[in-house]
């Protein structure tokens, strides 16, 4: 109980921090959110979506799972993307993975671990889509590294192909998705180099970000 108690200790601290630093933050904040920005990242706690990358509170929309994934099935996912692209109206949306992912090692290294191991079979299924040039990879770490990269890449491809994307930009809504990956052990942010802003593109982009990943 004491550690809750530190928890909102920590939270009046901070609420009176930021009003200090700006007595009318909160005012601005209640009255409507308007992101330009949908993140789509990592449960991992190391990585803070709206610090590492310097935003406030009401800058970013937010939507995590294990292993940064967007599975066609998943309608919570589904049901944020909508909410953001149609309702928000955000100009980008930024899948975020990070490397050391132990969602992603766990399905490299074919662990155990209960009902997780039914999500993580989304990221075997990537593996194995590249495994000829996965074996071209040596050592663990790297392996890891990799597929931590080329995992960001086709949640990239997987957003691209929703309904929700696609309407918008049938609609000429602009739209931008990109493929972010974020390095814990020094803070920076590496841009997977696949932005993809309409269909016609989008294969050609996807391919030429495969091969700076994993080469030929």
């Amino acid at each position: 109980m004491s550690q809750l108690k530190d928890l909102l200790n920590k939270n009046q601290q901070w609420a009176a921090s930021i009003k200090e630093q700006d007595p009318d933050f909160f005012d601005r904040l209640k009255q409507q959110q308007s992101p330009e920005y949908l993140w789509i990242g990592c449960s991992d706690s190391r990585v803070p979506a709206n610090q590492i990358v310097g935003m406030l509170p009401g800058d970013l929309f937010v939507h995590r799972n294990v292993a940064n994934m967007v599975v066609h099935t998943d309608l919570n996912c589904l049901s944020v993307m909508q909410y953001a692209v149609d309702v928000l109206k955000v100009k980008h949306i930024i899948v975020t993975g990070h490397y050391g992912c132990g969602g992603v090692r766990a399905s490299l290294e074919g662990q155990r671990n209960g009902l997780i191991d039914n999500w993580l079979r989304h990221i075997q299924d990537v593996y194995r889509k590249h495994q000829r040039r996965f074996n071209e990879v040596k050592g663990m770490d790297n392996q890891c590294d990799r597929l931590c990269e080329v995992n960001v890449i086709e949640q990239v491809m997987n957003v691209v192909s929703t309904s929700v994307v696609q309407e918008a930009w049938d609609r000429q809504q602009p739209i931008t998705v990109h493929g972010w990956i974020y390095g814990i052990d020094n803070g920076l942010v590496n841009d997977l180099g696949i932005s993809i802003n309409n269909l016609k593109d989008a294969d050609k982009i996807y391919d030429q970000a495969l091969i700076n990943v994993l080469g030929e």
